[in-house]
This record gives C-alpha cells, structure tokens and sequence, in this order.
C-alpha cells in the first residue's frame, strides 16, 4: 500500500497554494481502494480521497473523502450505498477555511456489459446532499466505457482507453445542472494496481450562464484480492 500513500503525498505537496488568477486547466487526483464481491462473497466496499487544484499542480482548492459497502446482486448487477464529506476553498487565501462545507448520502445501482473489447458500465445514482446546511437532491446518470488495447480482457499487463460522459440533474431551476466528460489511458500492472491519466472537463450550468473546466485527472487505484476467491474481469472504473 506504500504506492497508495506516495501518490496522495505528491497530490497534497504539488497542490500547494499560490496567489494567481483563476486557471483555465486544473488537476484532479484521485486514488481509491476497492474490495470487490465475487460469486462466494457478495459484500464488498471502497474508500476514495480526490483533491482538485486550481492550476496544474498548484493552488489547491478541493478535497473530498468518502466511502461505500457494495453488495453483488449478480455478476454484472453490484448495489451500493455510500457517504462522503467535500470542501471547497479559496485559493488565494487557505487560512480562511473551507467556503464550502458538504455532506452526502447516496444509493447507486452500477450495470456493467462486457460485449468482445468494448466494456460498458451504466451507474445510476441518487443523492441526498447538506450543502452548508442546505438540504439538496441529485440524480446522475454515468455511461463509461473502456477498450483493453493489448488484450481482450482488462487484467495484468493490460492497457487501455476509458471514456465517460455522466449528466446531473436535480429538483431546482435548472434541473440540468452539469455535465462532466472524460477520456483517459489507463493500465492495469497487475490484479491489484491499475493506473489512469487523462483529461476532464466540467460544465456547471447555474439559471443565467453556463462554466466550463478542463484538469488533468490523475488516478490511482488499488483492488484487494481475496484470498480464494473466484477471479472475473472488473471494469477499472473511477468510482466518482
């Protein structure tokens, strides 16, 4: 687990603060362990920590921390109910503190398709978002897909492309509130360590304008293995 830890040491150092404008490109990193279900053990869970900057590399502004129990209804079918805690920060001036302080609550239902080289995973989402003590609702929906390059499966030693679009809506004008896509290379080093990186741009949509940002996504990933356990393909997915 030492990769794991260096990663999130780098992100933290990389992402300190510094006075500048608004940056056109960030970065988000992001690393996560998952223990996945299989056929003997339905239950399984993940914890993930993101941090996002304003420039590449610099200003950091954003941290999350959250996680989840999953539970395998079938094979391609997994159900999940998780939590997290997001904060928001000025840039320019860390010793204020977060200026956004959020608590969340969700249920997802994830569908996976494995057709020859194409991977798809469906994620649907329902949230229930404390937004500086505002009360919120959500509803995602993600389409991701993944295209191994050197093999026909995603396992050891094994490249590949991930592509993803996923909408957001809510209760509140407008119901359509953002837009978020994202193409990476990714490979996988063995069944434990799979590593991402890529690009993706948020579009927020508020009732009088739209924003839009690109970052460079940085992801890395550790899956527990089971001792015995049934071994199947899994999708390399960002869990957020």
């Amino acid at each position: 687990m030492s990769k794991f830890y260096l990663f999130f040491l780098v992100l933290i150092i990389g992402s300190s603060a510094v006075r500048a404008q608004d940056s056109k490109v960030g970065t988000w990193g992001i690393a996560t362990v998952v223990l996945p279900g299989d056929s003997a053990h339905k239950w399984g869970g993940y914890s993930e920590i993101q941090t996002r900057t304003n420039g590449v590399f610099k200003q950091f502004q954003y941290y999350e921390a959250k996680a989840g129990v999953s539970y395998d209804l079938d094979k391609n079918f997994t159900a999940l109910l998780g939590t997290g805690t997001y904060h928001t920060y000025d840039y320019t001036d860390l010793d204020k503190g977060p200026t956004t302080n959020e608590f969340r609550f969700w249920e997802q239902m994830t569908v996976n398709q494995f057709l020859d080289r194409f991977k798809f995973e469906h994620r649907y989402r329902i949230e229930q978002r404390w937004v500086n003590g505002d009360y919120r609702n959500r509803f995602r929906y993600r389409l991701n897909m993944f295209i191994p390059l050197n093999h026909k499966k995603i396992i050891a030693n094994t490249w590949f492309i991930s592509v993803f679009d996923e909408v957001f809506f809510n209760n509140r004008v407008p119901n359509f509130e953002r837009n978020r896509i994202s193409a990476a290379l990714g490979y996988q080093v063995d069944k434990s360590w799979i590593v991402q990186a890529g690009w993706i741009n948020q579009r927020n949509y508020t009732a009088i304008q739209s924003s839009a940002k690109s970052n460079i996504m940085l992801m890395l990933m550790y899956r527990i293995n089971r001792k015995n356990a049934v071994q199947r393909e899994h999708v390399p997915t960002t869990t957020d």
